[in-house]
């Protein structure tokens, strides 16, 4: 039996708009983004002469969404743009652009109307910063969603029984293999010792994949007349809130604390594997991960790949990788701790050719309460899928 084609469904309480969506993460491929499209069912009878819109957001929330301080609402609109649905403005042919899109609206009926939106070139990628225990209620994050609603106007408040909230995300892959070896090195010279510490720190390649092991090769020629000991390997995430407060978390995502020695005189050469989990960092406050998601159902966030015409201010928050080897070199005179850094990339891997979803005559309804992005986490206002 060919497996079918997942298609969302999600109804307003009052039953006068539901929207279908056959995905809910969209790619951002650098040079260009997959659109935002779906179809709007409506009820004329529940509607009582209003329009339907649709919306599409993005939106960096830094702090409690009630946080207001000195006049500054800690929430910023990235990205807005409405457009209205019914009365259609125009033929239903001029707005669908895709199979699935057709395909619903025979099977849906004529009160079946589609939408579509294209994101803009500088919008960032979907990724939150993981609260602490005792964080509950805020939100450092970059969300996307569509929101479908009537009203008499586009600027009407909107009503929760006549609205429908979708949350999906904006995701990158891995792009293609440079087939570059990441290599740093460096020279350390003490005081009262002739000759220097040289420490070489290299991977494999640029890119490694969510899951994957990091092996790490380091080499230490120490010529120097210290002696090199308590040697770790850690790698670190380095996340920048860029849009309000230019904060910077520094979090230690993976490490290996090790005895090795390296005696005055001697070398080492010495390969290490690190495991950069999001599993093995449950609950830590300040993590960068992929969307708003729990630990058990995303992962780490993926490095940000910023184009070069666009402003890093406006990305809210830019998350990048480094791995840092650290030593402690030791003299008569007294310690000091010297390190390296050698910055990567941790993404999802690109989906092979040929594990495209089943064609749209192979499809199937789910309501978005049963099979909702499993773990999103809702704040106060959003509306739980199990409540629509």
């Amino acid at each position: 039996m060919s497996p079918k084609r997942v298609v969302f469904k999600k109804v307003s309480r009052d039953k006068s708009v539901m929207v279908y969506m056959a995905k809910r993460d969209f790619v951002d491929h650098c040079d260009f983004v997959h659109p935002v499209d779906g179809v709007i069912v409506i009820d004329p009878l529940q509607l009582k002469g209003r329009k339907v819109y649709v919306m599409l957001s993005c939106t960096f929330r830094y702090g409690r969404q009630d946080m207001d301080v000195m006049g500054v609402a800690f929430r910023r609109d990235l990205f807005l743009v409405t457009r209205q649905v019914y009365p259609e403005l125009q033929d239903k042919e001029k707005l669908t652009h895709n199979k699935i899109q057709q395909k619903l609206l025979r099977k849906l009926g004529d009160n079946a109307f589609p939408f579509f939106f294209e994101f803009p070139d500088n919008l960032p990628c979907s990724v939150a910063l993981q609260p602490g225990p005792s964080d509950e209620g805020k939100k450092c994050a970059v969300e996307f969603e569509v929101k479908a609603f009537c009203g008499e106007t586009q600027n009407d408040r909107m009503d929760k029984q006549s609205s429908v909230r979708l949350a999906i995300r904006k995701i990158q892959f891995s792009p293609d293999d440079t087939k570059l070896v990441p290599v740093a090195e460096t020279t350390f010279e003490f005081l009262m010792s002739e000759r220097p510490l040289h420490v070489k720190l290299s991977l494999s390649k640029e890119t490694f994949y969510h899951g994957e092991p990091v092996p790490v090769n380091v080499e230490i020629t120490n010529s120097s007349s210290r002696n090199i000991k308590d040697i770790s390997v850690s790698v670190e995430q380095v996340t920048n809130v860029v849009l309000y407060s230019n904060d910077k978390y520094v979090k230690s995502v993976a490490k290996e604390e090790t005895q090795d020695a390296v005696p005055a005189g001697t070398s080492l050469k010495k390969d290490y594997t690190l495991y950069p989990l999001l599993a093995h960092n449950k609950d830590r406050r300040g993590l960068a991960l992929d969307g708003r998601l729990k630990h058990e159902d995303t992962n780490l966030a993926s490095s940000s790949i910023v184009k070069q015409e666009v402003l890093k201010e406006v990305q809210g928050m830019l998350v990048s990788y480094k791995l840092v080897v650290r030593m402690i070199a030791a003299g008569t005179i007294g310690s000091s701790e010297v390190s390296l850094e050698l910055p990567f990339k941790l993404m999802h891997p690109r989906p092979e050719p040929g594990t495209d979803p089943p064609p749209p005559d192979d499809m199937v309804f789910e309501d978005f309460k049963r099979a909702y992005l499993k773990g999103v986490v809702y704040g106060d206002d959003d509306e739980s899928p199990a409540e629509a």
